[in-house]
């Protein structure tokens, strides 16, 4: 599966899908418009091991809620990935049987050489 989950008004979501030169079988998904299932949400956590790797600490929802990232349960991680598209760390690219979630340096650049090599 090709697949890169991401925000449409992101800025750094768009470079980042345009530095990776996506082929036109990757499949987009823009999670404002068509949020993650569930399903797709336990396909993440299987491969990331935790939902920590999959929340956005830095997602302004957490100071309107008055939740602290680090201090909440795993339990509400998912809840919180599941109700609301903010909290994805994002974007995300599952690239076969690998997957990429962030947009740190050392993440894109492990994307760009799984996609060079098709």
């Amino acid at each position: 599966m090709k697949k890169f989950i991401y925000l449409s008004t992101c800025d750094t979501c768009k470079r980042i899908q345009k530095e990776l030169n996506l082929p036109a079988d990757v499949e987009l998904q823009d999670i404002k418009k068509y949020p993650i299932t569930e399903e797709q949400l336990n396909e993440l956590y299987g491969k990331v091991g935790s939902y920590e790797g999959l929340i956005n600490n830095r997602a302004r929802n957490f100071k309107v809620l008055g939740l602290s990232p680090k201090e909440i349960s795993e339990e509400k991680r998912r809840e919180l990935l599941l109700h609301d598209y903010t909290f994805l760390k994002r974007p995300v690219l599952v690239w076969n049987d690998d997957l990429f979630v962030g947009n740190s340096k050392q993440t894109i650049s492990e994307a760009k050489v799984a996609v060079s090599k098709g």
